[in-house]
């Protein structure tokens, strides 16, 4: 059997492209898909590995493009043995404000191409008993001001891979689930604001923003150790505790360090 391939979404910048990098110098060959595809064309040329490395930019949220993807691994790699959902769209607005597309759009990206993505890979993973990784988010396990779709899609993407690490234990498939908190990416930079257009606002936070080739060397390790579950930092997981023991105290430490969406 062929090696099969990593095949990682949003591989042109931050995260994705820290991870391919990482990947890359494991030796693996590598399938990026990005929506830019200038940006991922410069990506790859930049490896200097062309027979290892593959790309094919396109909307992620496109049934024809997923299909895609998932064919050009199998012909070109053999299949893929490691699907990195990576990409991903967040907001930063009231959900009273925020036009119901946004909210459509943040949930199609972060929950549904990723799951219907490695529904349709996934026959070539069991072949390999290979690993779906995702990357969640802190925000995913407890509320956040402003982030109304972002964490509703964030707890959707984690409860259907769980689902699915328990239904795939039997065919030997593998499911890392990643939890980031601050990290330097540009998915705060592309943030929408309420009417779908870049946010207006800086972005609020809690404790220190950690790098993104810092996480995405901790993601690898832990996609071939193969381990469940990895975390960004100590504080995010206090944060996620708190919010489960004690809500009300979560609430408005929140409300206070997050106090500027109010007054979008």
């Amino acid at each position: 059997m062929d090696k099969g391939c990593v095949l990682i979404t949003g591989a042109a910048g931050g995260l994705g492209w820290e991870m391919a990098r990482v990947f890359h110098r494991r030796g693996e060959h590598l399938l990026l898909a990005d929506m830019n595809g200038e940006l991922l064309a410069q990506r790859v040329a930049s490896l200097g590995t062309p027979e290892r490395v593959a790309m094919l930019a396109g909307d992620i949220t496109d049934a024809r493009h997923q299909e895609a993807l998932v064919a050009q691994a199998a012909s070109t790699f053999g299949g893929v043995r490691i699907l990195v959902n990576n990409a991903g769209i967040t907001h930063r607005s009231l959900a009273e404000k925020t036009d119901p597309a946004v909210l459509r759009k943040v949930m199609q990206v972060d929950w549904q191409a990723p799951l219907e993505l490695a529904l349709r890979a996934l026959p070539q993973v069991q072949a390999h008993r290979g690993t779906l990784v995702n990357v969640g988010s802190m925000a995913g396990w407890m509320p956040v001001l402003g982030r109304t779709a972002y964490c509703a899609a964030k707890s959707a993407l984690a409860q259907s891979f769980e689902v699915i690490r328990c239904e795939q234990q039997r065919h030997g498939v593998h499911v890392l689930m990643v939890y980031p908190s601050f990290i330097d990416t540009p998915i705060e930079q592309h943030a929408l604001g309420f009417d779908g257009k870049p946010a207006r606002h800086a972005r609020s936070m809690v404790g220190k923003m950690k790098s993104a080739d810092w996480m995405a060397e901790r993601i690898v390790a832990a996609c071939v150790q193969r381990r469940k579950r990895v975390y960004s930092d100590r504080l995010s997981v206090f944060g996620a505790l708190l919010w489960r023991i004690a809500p009300d105290l979560y609430q408005r430490i929140m409300m206070k360090k997050f106090a500027v969406e109010l007054e979008q």
